[in-house]
Formats: C-alpha cells, structure tokens, sequence
C-alpha cells in the first residue's frame, strides 16, 4: 500500500512540473479575435481596417495600479517594429475593445501614437502582445518612444503576460 501511494505521489510531482497551464495566479493576456501562436485576422492588418483587435484581460496581480500594454514585430527588416504602445491603462480593466484608446498611446514606429496593424513586406512575422502590470502611474507624455517607456517602468513590473499573433501578407 505504501509503495502505491509513494508510485501516485510520484506520477503527481512529475505530472505537476510539467503541465504546460499557467498558474492561477498568472496574469493572462487572450483574444477572442486570435489564438496564442495563430493568424490574426486580415482586418486587424493594414490590408483590411487596420483597428486593433479585442483583448482580454485576467488575473491582474494584487496592487497593480496600471497596465502598459506593447505590441512589436521582432521578425522585421531592422529587428523590431513597434506597432502600439499604451500605458496607463486602468487596472481594473478587463476587456479592451477593438479599435479602443485604453490609455495614454506612445509612438509606434509609423511616427503615430495609435495602433499601426501588421503590415510585414514578406513571409510571415510574429507579434507580440506584451501586457505589464506595474505597481504605479508613468508620468510619461502622449506619443513618448517605447525606449523611454520601458526605462521608466522597469523598476516598476509586478507580472507579464504575453499573446502571439502571426501575419502573412496576401
């Protein structure tokens, strides 16, 4: 019976370290528009209305009082194409509608402080939806640089959750 009953705690510990599911308390970042590592639909790209797409939100850590939201290309032609960068975003937020303004918008690469949709010359790219939840306000200007984004809210991240989205253009 011992044998057993160490044979199942075993299969539990093994099965346990393993499992692919995020814990519960892991902030997530989903879409009803895309899965995690599948094709964003056309008329989230420049080829269709170019909107962002629905996000959803969950599992916020305690004392989060804001969430920066970036999305880039790591597969464009100079390395990186930032593609939306909003912070300030409230953190009870849970839904981000399509084609929302859910907090202050800094500059993507297409010199616009808005959601500049996938548009990739050739093959097919990955975009990253990187969501931050931060233990304060950025005291940052409308259509600041990613870079200054990023330095300002590092000292500040308590949890990161990340979606995938891929594109090819047709």
């Amino acid at each position: 019976m011992a044998f057993k009953i160490h044979i199942l705690v075993m299969l539990f510990l093994i099965i346990s370290t393993f499992s692919p599911v995020k814990g519960e308390d892991e902030m997530r970042l989903t879409s009803p528009d895309f899965e995690h590592n599948h094709n964003i639909p056309v008329r989230f790209t420049c080829q269709g209305e170019d909107i962002s797409p629905n996000l959803y939100i969950s599992e916020v850590p305690e004392g989060t009082k804001s969430l920066v939201l970036i999305v880039n290309d790591p597969d464009a032609t100079n390395g990186n194409w930032d593609h939306w960068i909003v912070f300030n975003i409230a953190p009870d937020v849970r839904v981000i509608p399509e084609n929302s303004i859910p907090g202050v918008e800094g500059m993507n690469d297409y010199g616009r402080p808005d959601w500049g949709g996938p548009c990739p010359p050739r093959g097919t790219h990955r975009y990253f939806f990187k969501l931050y939840a931060l233990d304060r306000m950025l005291s940052l200007p409308q259509g600041v640089k990613k870079a200054q984004v990023l330095k300002t809210m590092e000292p500040c991240i308590l949890q990161e959750a990340e979606l995938i989205g891929l594109y090819t253009k047709h």
